[in-house]
């Protein structure tokens, strides 16, 4: 598009217009910028005449963009509001379908009176998500943003005491996210694993873990998948007794399965299809423990004995499920982030609060999916824009035939840099994967800035044998115009990024913050700073005797070089 369509349009677009041809808002806009230009080459020539406390303001702004990345709270993917919540229920672990069920609709009731809901479907049973029966799920379809008023925090917060006022349950909800990295169901948004070879060390380790980090201020809803609190019923058989009556183990055994599991006795056969027969006791009659009172054991007589005659019934807890990470067990602890809290501080005082902990060493805990991916995400963040720095400054080493002017050019990133993080921090943003795309994207926006005015002002000095101050002043001056328009057009595509309300355009806002904030500070600074430091790096190649010098001095030259 640069090397063909746009020559072709702007020599067909492009003609000088007479000035009587020009109309009144032309003169005024044209009248406009060249007074602009006026009071910017008198700013510039103020700033050129104060050269080292400008490059004061360069190393103050240098300095303060480390400061600010090292500050600026780090964040993975922005929360957005889709308009969908997903929720996992969550009974004591000794209920039972029907109690399970009742609950679950009185949720839904609860959740459905608050007016920004328009639909809930709920699921209870154990599938492939819900591998025991005391957890549900939930999702909730929100009315659109317009008509609710709140956004999908705003809702979630709002929803809580609605659901604590049903009994016998709770409600672990997180927004549905258009992008995202789990690969799993958890009750809430981020997760972090405990593994130990021994179970009971495992679960001993996992409710202190969950009663520490319930205390900190940084997380709310702290939840565990450690499923440790079933009832399981114990039957101990007085042999004797049984032994007199003529009731063997097999028999008992027996007679539980016929009442509790469901034994298939036969099959009816019709012309169109068949039905199997299941032998089981009245839904009624199996409630509870106590229920085992009423089951009879044929004896080898033929009577009829009760069980509770020859067995004692002992409740003990027990686990519901055994969960695994690879081939040691494992639970998984999930949380949400509190509000204007942001995921790296979260996972410090995590971290924090399990070494304090002192765990045993046979524990081993890790985070997985989005706080994982945070932590490798951070570790790799500086190098990935270091990399992009590298990489520029080879391709104009190349372009410019220099080792030092490229540094020129890569002087106008850190206005741009603290720029982005000061908007970030304004807007109480984090520092996460979409705003540092935007970073990539500004420093590719705010350099041209530079090259166009270092490429003039090289130019000037190599063909016109301009001095080094003359080249740059005039080179600011000449391309300050298409500086401003280019910056402006980038500006104005920034602002629908950063102020958009649409479904999902959270996920978009870092992307718009960190252009804006980046693209307004960048242009306030390098159109001084950049001629300043220009002419500090000509006068240390010729100090150091290096190349550009000799280009710099104005002598002649042949196809651009000395």
């Amino acid at each position: 598009m640069s090397l063909t369509l746009t020559p072709m349009m702007c020599a067909r677009l492009l003609r000088h217009r007479p000035e009587a041809e020009q109309g009144r808002f032309y003169r005024a806009a044209g009248g406009f910028i060249d007074a602009m230009i006026v009071r910017y080459g008198a700013m510039l020539n103020w700033v050129l005449d104060r050269q080292t406390a400008t490059l004061w303001v360069f190393v103050g702004t240098f300095a303060l963009s480390v400061i600010l990345y090292v500050v600026v709270p780090k964040g993975f993917f922005p929360l957005q509001d889709t308009g969908v919540i997903q929720g996992i229920s969550e009974a004591p672990q000794s209920v039972s379908f029907a109690a399970m069920a009742e609950r679950q609709r009185a949720l839904a009731q609860a959740i459905l009176q608050d007016p920004a809901v328009e639909s809930v479907s709920s699921f209870i049973g154990v599938d492939g998500i819900n591998t025991t029966l005391n957890n549900g799920r939930v999702f909730i379809n929100l009315k659109p943003k317009s008509e609710r008023g709140a956004d999908v925090a705003e809702v979630m917060r709002r929803l809580q005491p609605q659901i604590a006022r049903v009994q016998g349950i709770s409600l672990y909800m997180q927004p549905v996210q258009d992008l995202t990295i789990e690969d799993r169901v958890s009750r809430n948004q981020y997760q972090l694993t405990v593994e130990d070879a021994n179970p009971d060390e495992l679960a001993v380790s996992v409710h202190r873990l969950v009663d520490r980090l319930a205390r900190l201020p940084q997380l709310v809803d702290v939840a565990s998948d450690l499923q440790d609190q079933g009832l399981q019923a114990f039957l101990s058989i007085d042999r004797d007794t049984a032994g007199r009556l003529g009731i063997t183990p097999g028999a008992i055994d027996t007679a539980l399965y016929n009442a509790f599991g469901q034994r298939l006795i036969s099959t009816i056969f019709t012309q169109s299809n068949q039905y199997r027969v299941v032998l089981e006791v009245k839904p009624e009659f199996r409630q509870g423990p106590d229920a085992l009172k009423d089951i009879y054991v044929a004896s080898s007589s033929g009577g009829q004995v009760p069980l509770s005659a020859i067995t004692t019934v002992t409740e003990q807890p027990a686990l519901l499920a055994i969960n695994h990470i690879g081939q040691f067990p494992a639970a998984t602890i999930s949380f949400n982030l509190a509000p204007g809290v942001s995921l790296g501080a979260a996972v410090s005082a995590i971290e924090a609060e399990a070494r304090a902990l002192e765990l045993p060493l046979s524990v081993r805990t890790g985070f997985q999916g989005a706080a994982l991916a945070f932590r490798a995400s951070l570790a790799n963040e500086l190098l990935l824009i270091l990399a992009a720095i590298v990489t520029m400054y080879i391709v104009l080493g190349v372009l410019y035939e220099s080792y030092i002017h490229p540094l020129t050019i890569l002087s106008t990133l850190p206005s741009a840099g603290v720029g982005a993080l000061l908007a970030l921090m304004l807007t109480k943003s984090d520092l996460g994967i979409i705003a540092v795309i935007g970073i990539i994207l500004l420093i590719g926006i705010v350099k041209k800035n530079a090259i166009m005015m270092i490429d003039f002002a090289l130019d000037a000095e190599r063909k016109d044998g301009m001095s080094p101050r003359d080249a740059i002043y005039h080179a600011s001056l000449l391309r300050f115009r298409p500086i401003l328009m280019t910056t402006m057009s980038a500006l104005l595509g920034a602002l629908p990024l950063a102020l958009g309300t649409g479904v999902g355009s959270e996920l978009r806002h870092p992307l718009g913050i960190t252009m804006v904030g980046g693209l307004i500070l960048s242009q306030a600074l390098t159109l001084f700073t950049t001629p300043v430091i220009y002419l500090w790096f000509d006068r240390l190649a010729r100090r150091v005797g290096g190349e550009g010098a000799a280009g710099a001095g104005g002598k002649p030259v042949e196809n651009g070089r000395p």
